[in-house]
């Protein structure tokens, strides 16, 4: 695999993608911010949540910039589309397996069966992430099209 690639271009399509959903949040598309609920799994203080959430969901990103690496020399071809696809794929996971598990990780987060208690308050993402707002799985579904896509145009087979 080509580690500078993914260094690179993991690195650049995370940003995007990170601000694209903050971006979302600011228009008031989504009510969802990944990085704090990301940060909010190792620490309670509001403000180094976002800054911890936001290493995690950069590391992240590396990481699952090296499985489309894989992906793409598995296939002996990297395209801008081939990254949408793949992209749409990891979406839908997130919103579907992802956000169904997250409240049996997450320290803080209610469950949908319990509700809130003192230590977890917060919402948990329901099916498709709908708990945070009816736009929300449209915004996960387009940033990381735009990340796959990212991705696929830029990184350069070994």
């Amino acid at each position: 695999m080509n580690t500078r690639n993914i260094t690179l271009w993991g690195f650049v399509s995370t940003l995007i993608l990170t601000t694209f959903m903050a971006g979302s949040q600011a228009l008031g598309l989504t009510r969802m911010n990944l990085p704090y609920l990301l940060g909010t799994m190792v620490t309670s203080d509001r403000d180094r949540a976002k800054v911890a959430g936001f290493g995690m969901h950069l590391v992240n990103g590396w990481l699952f910039a090296s499985l489309y690496a894989a992906a793409f020399q598995s296939w002996r071809r990297a395209t801008w589309w081939l990254g949408a696809a793949i992209g749409v794929v990891h979406a839908l996971f997130a919103l579907v397996a992802v956000g169904s598990l997250l409240p049996a990780l997450h320290p803080h987060m209610a469950t949908e069966e319990q509700g809130p208690t003192p230590t977890r308050q917060l919402e948990p993402p329901g099916f498709l992430a709908l708990h945070y707002g009816r736009r929300t799985p449209l915004s996960v579904i387009i940033s990381h099209l735009v990340y796959g896509a990212i991705l696929g145009a830029f990184y350069r087979l070994r």
